[in-house]
């Protein structure tokens, strides 16, 4: 403040410039300009308004705005001021949303209160892509499906939960991330038809969907790891081994060592009359094949 008050005597004093009193006295000129009043206050009120109400509004459509309340500008003048006021607009790209119900999730507690979604990918062949879809009770930790396709779009997903409402009962409400197939009009349409919940997750949040994440580390860890897939129906057959496996032989530790399905019927037992349909020998028969219903 003092050399800046320095500057501007010697300017008053002699008959220098202020880039040579700058200079001489050792201050940035930009600490000695004058500050000068923002220019049209009006039109820059107008547009402060306009953007508040209309944030995702670039300043070509917030011109279009101030043309309508008759304040008229030339392109170069109205970016400027719309610069200057910091309006600039962040371009969204790829950003996910959540669609769905953000009610609290309820805590399962019985089968069929709530399911769980999720993506995983592997090869097969010459390096060839595929996508598993597995379905989750967060109850009993029951896979209920490990669908295996090079393409799986959410009419398909939707096709696959018709499936497995028949053979298990329709759940309270199902989790997923917000990915494209399950953010798609097929899904939206499902969940509003049968009166499901769905929840979806945050963005970039995978441990708000626990149960299904560790399921997939699992299935990672224990067949898709040590497994070498020739073809997709070699990956249909073996994933199918491995998920009556993982519901009927192997100790789940967060059920007390028990395995799913003897968790499912012990629930089932305890409430006296299971809600829905039952999966039965015959159905955990035909999925061992690798097949979809």
């Amino acid at each position: 403040m003092q050399r800046r008050d320095a500057v501007l005597r010697a300017m008053k004093g002699h008959p220098i410039s202020q880039r040579r009193a700058c200079v001489l006295i050792g201050v940035d000129p930009k600490t000695v300009r004058r500050e000068h009043p923002p220019d049209n206050p009006e039109i820059r009120l107008e547009m402060n308004k306009i953007a508040e109400k209309r944030r995702r509004f670039g300043y070509r459509r917030i011109g279009v705005m101030l043309e309508r309340v008759g304040m008229v500008m030339n392109e170069k003048k109205l970016y400027r001021i719309y610069r200057e006021e910091g309006l600039s607009v962040r371009r969204r790209r790829g950003r996910k949303r959540a669609r769905g119900s953000r009610t609290p999730m309820p805590v399962p507690l019985r089968p069929n209160q709530r399911w769980s979604l999720d993506f995983l990918s592997d090869t097969f062949g010459a390096c060839r892509k595929f996508r598993i879809l597995a379905v989750n009770d967060d109850c009993c930790r029951e896979n209920l499906a490990l669908i295996a396709d090079t393409s799986i779009s959410g009419a398909r997903v939707a096709r696959e939960l018709d499936a497995l409402v028949r053979i298990y009962g329709k759940p309270a409400c199902i989790v997923s991330d917000n990915g494209t197939e399950f953010t798609s009009k097929a899904i939206l349409k499902w969940a509003n038809e049968n009166g499901v919940e769905w929840h979806y997750i945050d963005p970039g949040k995978p441990q708000q969907n626990g149960y299904i994440e560790s399921f997939n580390g699992s299935l990672r860890d224990e067949c898709l790891n040590e497994e070498i897939f020739d073809s997709l129906v070699d990956a249909r057959r073996k994933l199918a081994l491995w998920r009556y496996d993982y519901n009927h032989v192997r100790p789940h530790s967060s059920l007390g060592n028990q395995t799913p399905a003897e968790a499912r019927r012990a629930l089932e037992l305890f409430d006296g009359n299971a809600p829905g349909a039952l999966a039965t020998p015959e159905t955990d028969a035909y999925q061992t094949q690798g097949l979809s219903l």
